[in-house]
């Protein structure tokens, strides 16, 4: 018998201080859906370089029991995520927005030693020490900021290089051709001597 279907569902609340605890040693599934503003999240909020109306996460969260080598069962937590932040474009340095799309998936165990023993081998999933005042919030911001680029840029079309670091690209062909060649100061002290 699967134990999804004697073990009751869950509803997630969307509201962010719910997610700061949820019980996941309980024998129940859960699921939820919603969006995040940048603002929930602080160690999130000092990365963005603004926010702009529509930046955040939509999240979807969904836990299911399965038969483990582990433990008789184990709890299964997949993660969706999908949203917009703007950094810093590294080329240019201005506002660069930047969309993300994450998908994983982590296998709750209910101890450290639990999570050591964990295949590593398996990179489709992790381990995840589950707890009765689980912080859901700061699993989603701890993904998110795995998630951002090292190097955020704009495309190259929607990119202008940042003058200051770079020069004007069309001003320094010019200024070659006139400048006179250094070594014609030598050319011309050795004619001399």
């Amino acid at each position: 018998m699967n134990r999804n279907q004697i073990s009751p569902q869950v509803e997630l609340s969307t509201d962010p201080s719910a997610l700061r605890r949820v019980d996941f040693c309980a024998p129940v599934s859960y699921k939820g859906a919603g969006f995040l503003e940048i603002s929930t999240m602080p160690r999130l909020h000092v990365e963005a370089s603004s926010v702009v109306v529509g930046d955040g996460f939509d999240w979807n969260i969904s836990t299911h029991f399965v038969d483990s080598a582990i433990a008789e069962r184990s709890q299964v937590l997949k993660l969706d995520l999908k949203g917009r932040i703007h950094l810093i474009c590294q080329r240019c340095l201005q506002d660069c927005p930047v969309n993300l799309l994450e998908r994983r998936q982590f296998v709750l165990v209910a101890t450290e030693e639990e999570a050591d023993a964990f295949s590593m081998e398996d990179d489709q999933q992790e381990s995840l020490v589950a707890s009765q005042h689980f912080d859901l919030l700061e699993l989603l911001e701890d993904e998110i900021l795995l998630s951002l680029p090292l190097i955020p840029i704009h495309t190259d079309s929607a990119c202008k290089a940042h003058a200051s670091s770079f020069g004007d690209f069309g001003e320094t062909s010019s200024k070659t051709e006139k400048q006179e060649n250094p070594f014609n100061i030598l050319k011309n002290m050795k004619k001399n001597s």
